[in-house]
C-alpha cells in the first residue's frame, strides 16, 4: 500500500474529527475501518511485541473513512444492478469480512474495499497479503478467512481441503495481470528476453555474460517472491515447465513473499555495466507493482513483446494470467456481507482495475462469475 493511499483517507479522518469536536461531538456509529495487512508493514513493526503470538500477524497498516451523507450521494453508482446480480447498496450492509490470500491480488481487493468504504458500507474488512498458498490454507484449513485472493487456480488438493472443513470453493475471476519481469535502472542491455533466456537468468547464470554472450559480465542479483505465492507458482510453470528444482538452486536469490521488498532490492542496485564488479539484479512480480514504481524499475520486453493492454487481451504476451476471489455459498450465506462486497466486486471492478495497474478480465468472464454469484446468493 502505498504511503499517498494511507495518508489521503487519514487526512479526510482528521477533517472530519476536527469538525465534529467544533460541533460537540457527533454520532461515530458509522466509522468505518479498512485494516490492511502486509509483509512491509509487519517488518517495519517487528519491535513491537504482537498480542496475537501469531509472528505473520505483528502489525497493520489502518485507513479510516466516514460513511456519511457524502457515501450516500457517492453510492449512486450502485443504485442498480449489472451483470444479472441484484443492485448493492452499500449503505445498507454491514458485519466484517476477512480476505486473505495473494499479494498480487491484494492492490485490487484494497481498492475495491476502500469504493465500498467511501459508498456506506459500515463493517470492517480485514485483507492480509500473505500469498496464494498461505491464503489457501487460511481458507480451506484453518477456515479463518471469508474471501481467499489467489494469482492461480485453486489446487485439487486445496478444494480437498475446503470440502474436508465442509467449505465447497467458488471461483471468481476478477481480472487479469501480466507477469512484469523488472531490473534496475541501471541495467540498460536486457531489454528483451525469450522465455528460454529467462529460464538460463533464472537458474544457472552466474552472470549477465551466462544469458546472452552481447551481455556484460556484471554478476547477477536475483528478487523473487516466495514458494507461497501464486507468481512464483506461475512462473515455475510458464517458464520451467513446473520444476521448481532449478530455480530454487540458484545462487544470489532473495525470496519474499511481499513484492515491495523485491522491488525495493531491484531498485536499490548499483548496475554499471561498465563496471563488472556490481551486480545487476532482476526480478518478477505482478505488473501492477511494476506500474507503481515504473520511475525506478524497468520493464523488459519476453519474446519481443509488450506488457500492456492490447497485448495481454491479445494473449500475445506470454506470462499473462488470471485472477481469482474464492469464496463458498455456505460463507455467502451465513455471511451476507461477503456476497454483497463479492456482488460489488464483479460489477464494478473494470472501473477500478486499470487505477491499480491491473487489466480488466473479458466481460463474458466477469459475467460468467456473476452467475456462479447468483446461484449462491
Amino acid at each position: 500500500m502505498s504511503i499517498g493511499k494511507f495518508w489521503r483517507p487519514l487526512g479526510l479522518l482528521v477533517v472530519v474529527a476536527l469538525a465534529a469536536a467544533a460541533c460537540g461531538g457527533g454520532d461515530t456509529s458509522s466509522q468505518v475501518t479498512t485494516i490492511a495487512t502486509t509483509a512491509a508493514t509487519q517488518a517495519a513493526s517487528s519491535a513491537e511485541p504482537s498480542d496475537s503470538g501469531d509472528s505473520g500477524a505483528a502489525a497493520t497498516t489502518q485507513a479510516s473513512s466516514s460513511g456519511s451523507s457524502d457515501a450516500a450521494d457517492s453510492s449512486s453508482s450502485s443504485s442498480s444492478g449489472s451483470r444479472g446480480l441484484p443492485a448493492v447498496d452499500p449503505l445498507a450492509v454491514s458485519g466484517n469480512i476477512a480476505v486473505a490470500g495473494s499479494s498480487t491480488v491484494f492492490p485490487l481487493a484494497e481498492a475495491m474495499a476502500a469504493r465500498f468504504e467511501d459508498e456506506g458500507y459500515s463493517g470492517l474488512i480485514t485483507i492480509d497479503s500473505i500469498g496464494s498458498g498461505a491464503g489457501f490454507e487460511r481458507f480451506c484449513v484453518a477456515g479463518e478467512s471469508d474471501i481467499s485472493n489467489a494469482s492461480r487456480p485453486i489446487k485439487d488438493s486445496e478444494v480437498e481441503s475446503c470440502r474436508a472443513i465442509g467449505r465447497d470453493p467458488i471461483e471468481f475471476r476478477v481480472g487479469t495481470d501480466a507477469l512484469a519481469v523488472t531490473v534496475s535502472p541501471g541495467n540498460t542491455f536486457a531489454t528483451d528476453l525469450t522465455v528460454a533466456e529467462l529460464a538460463v537468468l533464472f537458474s544457472t547464470a552466474t552472470t549477465w555474460q551466462d544469458v546472452r554472450a552481447g551481455f556484460p559480465a556484471n554478476p547477477i542479483q536475483r528478487f523473487i517472491p516466495g514458494t507461497d505465492s501464486g507468481t512464483f507458482d506461475y512462473f515455475v510453470e510458464e517458464v520451467f515447465h513446473e520444476d521448481e528444482g532449478p530455480i530454487l538452486a540458484a545462487g544470489n536469490t532473495q525470496l519474499s513473499e511481499d513484492d515491495n521488498v523485491l522491488v525495493q532490492g531491484i531498485s536499490g542496485d548499483g548496475c554499471d555495466p561498465s563496471n563488472v564488479s556490481t551486480t545487476c539484479a532482476v526480478g518478477f512480480f505482478g505488473y501492477a507493482y511494476y506500474a507503481e514504481n515504473s520511475d525506478r524499475l524497468s520493464v523488459m520486453d519476453v519474446e519481443g513483446v509488450e506488457p500492456t493492454t492490447e497485448s495481454v487481451n491479445a494473449n500475445s504476451y506470454p506470462l499473462a494470467r488470471p485472477l481469482f476471489m474464492y469464496s463458498t455459498a455456505s460463507i455467502i450465506a451465513e455471511k451476507p456481507q461477503v456476497g454483497a462486497f463479492l456482488n460489488f466486486v464483479l460489477q464494478f471492478v473494470n472501473e477500478e482495475i486499470g487505477e491499480v495497474g491491473y487489466f480488466p478480465a473479458p466481460d463474458s468472464v466477469l459475467d460468467s462469475a456473476a452467475a456462479e454469484l447468483n446461484a449462491a446468493l
